[in-house]
């Protein structure tokens, strides 16, 4: 978060309790958590509770700072529940952790459930022979047989594909990372783009991703990429939602545009963005701006008439000018303006 921000108001001491110190604070402090805390289920309840804490700020004049900050919590949620990135990040910390090897290496998800006493060894055979024979994924086998829900599976599959699980409905993904993945590759790959943590894409996936949908994203965004487990419904809610017909079809036009003549030039966002996109502030600000340039265009005539036309037309384009340049402006600043 911007020292500017943190400046006029510390989110972290006055929503978060955060004693003054550091800022911003480590991952640990943010969550109210232990120092080094091992629990994944301490870690996502804390992250939970604040997160629903502070979305109360979402809409009103701090709905920016509250969503640098629900950025803030999801990637300390996602490094702290991410085995290999916790090791690193509390050794960075000064943790001392002995090199463990790896034994055995990854369970399959119905073991994971097993052994989480979410299935017994009976439901867990079941579950296999009825993957086989229905063509499904075990993850779908173990919802519909109905022996867990899906977040439950959705762990359970992280835990064996080594991914972080996130729950999407308490994230709000970056509108200039969406812009830049079209909604053809998002639902073919049932995937959703979320933002960008430590010079990483980070994107919200079902499955083990494809090396051609990997490759496709690093020469998107020149980033590496780093991927969480979502259950399938909170990834189509998100498709739904931030990729409905027409929310990003300029962006994609701007892409095919530039991809058809062979320019290189990254999708640009609308020079305005809509009304209903904007803050009461920045209202306030946008309908300044437009009272200004109204002023000015009567201004403007006025000098025209005085300066610019010869002394014999005075009389007759004084009224051509008031007549025509004010109300021209007029126009366009409603359509400009107020009119998106």
């Amino acid at each position: 978060m911007s020292n500017t921000k943190s400046a006029e108001l510390d989110v972290y001491k006055e929503w978060l309790g955060i004693p003054e110190g550091p800022r911003p604070p480590d991952h640990y402090q943010l969550l109210r958590l232990v120092q080094f805390e091992d629990s994944v289920e301490k870690i996502r309840a804390n992250y939970k509770k604040l997160n629903a804490h502070v979305r109360k700020y979402a809409t009103g004049k701090y709905s920016i700072q509250s969503q640098e900050l629900l950025n803030e919590l999801a990637k300390a949620m996602l490094c702290l529940t991410d085995a290999e990135r916790k090791v690193e990040y509390d050794r960075s910390l000064g943790r001392v952790i002995e090199e463990q090897t790896e034994a055995g290496g990854r369970r399959p998800m119905e073991v994971v459930l097993c052994e989480q006493g979410h299935l017994t060894r009976e439901q867990m055979e079941q579950a296999r022979e009825y993957a086989s024979k229905s063509g499904l994924e075990m993850r779908d086998a173990v919802v519909q047989l109905k022996f867990v829900d899906q977040p439950t599976a959705a762990q359970a599959l992280a835990v064996e594909l080594g991914l972080p699980y996130m729950d999407l409905s308490d994230m709000i993904p970056d509108d200039s990372v969406l812009d830049r993945v079209p909604r053809k590759i998002v639902k073919q790959n049932s995937i959703l783009p979320l933002f960008i943590d430590d010079e990483q894409l980070l994107v919200a996936t079902v499955h083990q991703p494809s090396t051609e949908l990997d490759d496709e994203l690093r020469l998107r965004f020149e980033l590496p990429v780093r991927y969480v487990m979502a259950t399938p419904l909170t990834i189509n809610q998100g498709i739904a939602k931030y990729y409905a017909p027409g929310a990003r079809q300029e962006v994609e036009e701007e892409v095919r545009r530039s991809s058809k003549s062979g320019g290189s030039r990254a999708p640009s966002k609308p020079l305005l963005k809509p009304v209903s996109q904007l803050t009461q502030e920045e209202k306030d600000q946008r309908k300044q701006f437009g009272i200004l340039f109204m002023c000015w265009s009567v201004i403007g005539s006025v000098l025209i008439d005085q300066f610019l036309l010869p002394a014999t037309w005075t009389i007759p384009y004084l009224g051509l000018t008031i007549l025509f340049i004010p109300p021209a402006v007029i126009l366009w600043v409603w359509k400009v303006y107020w009119g998106k």
